[in-house]
């Protein structure tokens, strides 16, 4: 029985376009149509508008179309992606048949970054307008991309100041060499050229990390790198390595990418808020949901959120049912026109008054007013090293000050509905030599368990003329289920680009470098997410406007 054979490659052909190599589902029919939406020149690409002299230049749209072809089937390297231009059918059909050199696709991505965010945005919009993003709930998370910096290259205070020390006992130790060689009358030369010289080096490089030293102590950071000086050595799974921490939005419904954010913060507890916001921007809604795990849990930047007009479902870091915030008491007047507002500062007003915005309603959040009530005493025992607080919890000595002792529990007020201070940080207590008991008014309907002894006469700070008396609790519930959720979300594009698209390093440096590289790898994942939902006809005819 014959083979199948095909075409001899000898056949000459004729009425053959690269157009009928494509199929209509082709992914690169919806980047052409895509990158054909664009403008080009409003987004900040260079060379968007031609010269009129001058040689001519690659049109910005042939290179973008380039890369994130090379993107969707990961290609990142600009020497591979000069290789495909010249043997790939399908770049045949998007570039036209050019095949640009491998440095000028490299000085593109570099030169365009901040155009590049902008085309994420843009698809972002595209899908919006698609219906794309359901708004409902976004999973937040932040991943270490390894940034190009070696561990060799990475200086803070405790390896300058070992590799110094390191440094002068050598020096030391050839410079006794070389002394005993010009002791002795038949000494080589050779041999003294060579201490000689390698004194030398020894000297520039301690001049080198002297150097470094004074740049931190000048710049105030932690950490030098001299390959990418804005990476950061960070903590990953896999030890610590010089990276970047890349924070992403995802949508809890269609698991597409709604906004990310390069950042070389050493962990995610500062970011929570200023993202969240950015968030919002992005996809143009007055409130949103968000979920995020343990590693956002600060107090501080979840108020922020909440007042913001961001709802956050934070994990716990701590063993709590749930997470207790005390705003300061704001007496106003709270409208009904007011309380429906979206706006963040009527949000915040109607916080610091004691009511719930409507927006908040039938969410994890609940808010009351409380007033001083009872007086409660803290008891210190006998071996004055624990003080029991007025609802009974133990509190530890942490420091002496002025022949007195200071006595403080974070958990313990972290955890407490009747708080026996407005703050917001935790109750300290300082005791005197002789003192027993020190008094303490109370927010809340909650009795103490330690009261007052017969006789006992509260100490004159007891009596503080600035002293509210009133508070604003605000609880925030744990929500299990969303956290549940949260794990099926926003680990699968880290997953998809890292290890799928093998883009889990930089190829550039520098924040702004790295966001273009970012914005091109989650823009094909988006574009991979929206065929899979849409399919490349229906994307493709959105796209044109027909």
């Amino acid at each position: 029985m014959a083979y199948i054979n095909g075409t001899s490659r000898d056949q000459i052909r004729l009425f053959v376009s690269w157009e009928d190599h494509i199929d209509p589902d082709n992914p690169v029919r919806l980047i052409d149509a895509f990158v054909d939406g664009l403008d080009l020149n409003k987004l900040g690409f260079t060379h968007a508008v031609p010269a009129d002299t001058g040689r001519p230049a690659y049109d910005p749209a042939v290179l973008l179309k380039l890369y994130l072809y090379g993107y969707l089937n990961q290609i990142r390297s600009s020497r591979r992606l000069m290789i495909e231009c010249r043997r790939n059918i399908e770049l045949f059909y998007l570039l036209d048949s050019l095949a640009p050199d491998f440095r000028t696709i490299a000085d593109f991505r570099k030169d365009n970054s901040e155009a590049i965010v902008g085309v994420f945005r843009h698809f972002v919009g595209e899908c919006l307008s698609l219906g794309l993003y359901s708004k409902e709930l976004l999973a937040v998370d932040g991943s270490k991309f390894r940034a190009v910096n070696g561990h060799k290259n990475m200086y803070n205070e405790t390896i300058l100041t070992t590799k110094l020390a390191r440094v002068d006992n050598e020096l030391a130790h050839y410079l006794k060499q070389l002394q005993e060689a010009d002791e002795k009358e038949d000494t080589e030369p050779e041999k003294t050229a060579v201490l000689t010289e390698t004194m030398e080096k020894l000297t520039a490089r301690k001049e080198r990390y002297e150097a470094y030293q004074a740049q931190l102590l000048e710049s105030g950071e932690t950490q030098l790198l001299t390959t990418d000086p804005q990476a950061r050595m960070m903590n990953s799974k896999n030890g610590f390595h010089c990276c970047y921490n890349v924070q992403t939005a995802v949508d809890a419904k269609t698991h597409l990418v709604a906004a990310f954010e390069v950042t070389n913060h050493a962990n995610d507890q500062q970011v929570l808020s200023a993202f969240s916001q950015k968030v919002k921007q992005d996809l143009k809604t007055e409130v949103l949901s968000v979920v995020a795990d343990k590693g956002y849990d600060s107090q501080e930047e979840i108020l922020a959120c909440i007042q913001q007009g961001v709802l956050p479902y934070v994990g716990f870091r701590y063993d709590q049912s749930e997470r207790l915030l005390v705003l300061p008491y704001e007496p106003q007047a709270i409208t009904e026109e007011r309380r429906r507002s979206t706006r963040p500062e009527d949000i915040r007003a109607c916080l610091h008054a004691g009511v719930l915005p409507q927006c908040y309603e039938g969410s994890h959040l609940s808010v009351e007013v409380r007033a001083e009530r009872a007086i409660g005493c803290f008891h210190r025992g006998l071996d004055k090293t624990t003080v029991t607080c007025p609802m009974g919890q133990t509190l530890r000595k942490t420091c002496e000050k002025h022949g007195g002792i200071e006595y403080a529990c974070r958990p313990a007020c972290r955890q407490c509905t009747n708080r026996c201070t407005p703050s917001r940080k935790h109750k300290v207590v300082r005791f005197g030599p002789g003192t027993e008991y020190v008094a303490a008014r109370m927010y809340g309907e909650g009795k103490p368990v330690i009261t007052q002894p017969p006789g006992f006469i509260p100490h004159n700070s007891f009596y503080r003329k600035n002293r509210p008396g009133l508070t604003v609790l605000l609880r925030v519930a744990d929500d299990i289920p969303k956290q549940k959720l949260r794990l099926c979300v926003s680990e699968h594009p880290f997953g998809t680009v890292k290890w799928s698209h093998g883009a889990y390093y930089f190829l550039c440096k520098g924040i702004q470098k790295t966001s273009a590289e970012a914005g091109l790898s989650f823009l094909a994942y988006n574009m991979k997410r929206a065929i899979n939902m849409k399919g490349v006809p229906a994307l493709v005819e959105a796209m044109r406007g027909i």
